[in-house]
């Protein structure tokens, strides 16, 4: 009954990383974070599956993007400084799509801008592994 048990550990991590980096709220942080303090998995394991799943949603945010056919309309001050900067650093800005609040969007615009598949969605993975890493360094 423990390697079930075990599945749904690493299977809940991979939903919520997922669902975080979606346009919808989660709080893979914190799942990580118990995981780490439970010792139960090798910390190699866990940052695996956490960035997979984080950078698959991200992906889904870009393609997302990538689908949407109407122009997309700057019309707040907010939004017109994030479209000028996915602008002026293309693919690079999505080194911060980890970040709340702000990341999700990012890759939305990113896939909206039709910027190299490729190198965005290995950017995105990069930055979602970076924010895992950081967690585990948080929480060890």
């Amino acid at each position: 009954m423990t390697s079930f048990t075990d599945s749904l550990d690493l299977w809940g991590l991979f939903a919520s990383s997922f669902i975080s980096s979606t346009l919808l709220p989660g709080g893979s942080e914190v799942v990580l974070g118990y995981l780490v303090n439970t010792a139960t998995y090798p910390v190699w394991l866990l940052l695996l599956v956490a960035t997979l799943g984080n950078g698959l949603g991200g992906g889904v945010t870009f393609a997302l993007g990538w689908w949407i056919k109407n122009p997309f309309k700057a019309d707040s001050k907010k939004h017109q400084r994030a479209m000028a900067y996915v602008q002026r650093y293309g693919a690079w800005s999505l080194l911060l799509s980890w970040v709340p609040v702000i990341g999700d969007p990012l890759c939305l615009l990113a896939g909206w801008l039709k910027l190299p598949v490729l190198l965005s969605v290995l950017l995105i993975f990069l930055g979602k592994l970076v924010r895992y890493w950081v967690v585990f360094w948080v929480v060890s």
